[in-house]
């Protein structure tokens, strides 16, 4: 048996898992228009799924703010963390908040077998990257590959346990969980980390799912109904921090 001693996310139209509580309680809908700042979805929308480089949804569950971040926090000089991906930024800040929430001292952990598992798909930052090639330089690679992404946590915090990024599509947070778990239950691990991120910073992929059929045109899941006509993409980042029940219970 395993205990969630801790955990930190933002999701649409929620800063923080209290916030996200709240949020399911009054079944609030943090569904909106694509903001300005992401891409002009007037010209890129076209309710007709085949329509060549359209869209046929209008419509996502955004996070806010994802453009920020405290470099100097994690000693980060400034020319490299532009060259992350802001999903990395954004585990970096929810790990830390994590083991906060879980009352662990972090400067404790260092060089601890504590095991990182991260799901992450998509890389939208990275294309933007490599599209100017004059402008590549040696942060790029690491602010973009998909496996720093868990790798960041574990060098910045000196986590000695496994660190892994894993891409199973829509399960993968959840297969991130399952292998975290198995990790401690062989005692490779004593303690670890299990979440997922994902941010939609380019058109490209929506358009791809358009031209799938998978978007539904109202930007509304309809899970388990017969009205279900596609679904709608989301933003957001969790983590939650994993330890044995009968070890927890032993200290108290």
């Amino acid at each position: 048996m395993f205990a969630v001693i801790g955990m930190s996310g933002r999701f649409p139209g929620a800063s923080g898992t209290e916030a996200f509580w709240r949020l399911l309680r009054d079944g609030v809908d943090a569904i909106t228009d694509v903001p300005r700042e992401r891409w002009p979805i007037a010209s890129l929308f076209d309710a007709r799924p085949d329509a060549p480089g359209r869209m046929s949804t209008r419509s996502g569950g955004f996070l806010a703010d994802v453009d920020l971040f405290d470099a100097a926090f994690f000693g980060i000089a400034p020319r490299e963390a532009c060259r992350m991906d802001p999903q990395q930024r954004l585990l970096l800040e929810t790990a830390w908040e994590a083991l906060e929430d879980a009352g662990q001292p972090i400067e404790r952990l260092a060089g601890s077998r504590t095991g990182v598992f991260i799901g992450i798909s998509t890389n939208d930052y990275g294309m933007m990257q490599f599209a100017d090639r004059a402008a590549i330089d040696g942060y790029v690679n690491t602010g973009n590959s998909l496996c720093i992404a868990a790798n960041r946590i574990s060098y910045a915090l000196d986590l000695q346990g496994p660190s892994l990024a894993l891409d199973t599509a829509c399960s993968s947070s959840l297969l991130a969980v399952h292998l975290a778990c198995d990790s401690l239950r062989r005692g490779e691990s004593e303690l670890a980390l299990a979440g997922g991120v994902n941010l939609i910073l380019t058109p490209e992929l929506t358009i791809g799912f358009s031209k799938l059929g998978a978007m539904a045109p109202d930007g509304r899941c309809k899970t388990f109904d017969a009205r279900a006509d596609g679904y709608v993409r989301g933003e957001g980042v969790g983590v939650v921090v994993l330890k044995h029940l009968k070890k927890k219970v032993k200290e108290g």
